[in-house]
């Protein structure tokens, strides 16, 4: 993003106005976004299986934790596992939907 333009009025040596023109410029730098990785409550997936693909594919993930969410899932309907760079969250949304969870849509933290 560029800053103002300022200009100067000076006079050379003849007298005569001349114009300065001095461009200022200013980098707005924004993050990145994060993205929420959701797990949804199914009939078809076992507290055990969840617990273990949380396990496998959520970075971080401990044993405890991972009982934490699942239990979580069942009785609250979703639960929040990961938030992180958008394309780590694709990755890991992709392999926890592959492993046969029910997830929600990506969406932005």
């Amino acid at each position: 993003m560029l800053g103002p333009i300022s200009m100067t009025l000076t006079s050379n040596a003849t007298n005569v106005p001349t114009t300065t023109l001095e461009k200022t410029s200013k980098t707005v730098r924004k993050p990145y976004p994060n993205f929420k990785i959701i797990v949804l409550n199914d009939d078809e997936n076992t507290f055990q299986h969840v617990s273990q693909m949380l396990m496998k594919y959520v970075p971080g993930m401990t044993s405890d934790r991972a009982w934490e969410l699942t239990n979580q899932v069942h009785h609250d309907g979703m639960a929040i596992v990961w938030v992180g760079p958008q394309e780590q969250a694709e990755l890991h949304h992709q392999q926890l939907r592959r492993a046969g969870l029910t997830m929600a849509p990506l969406e932005a933290a």
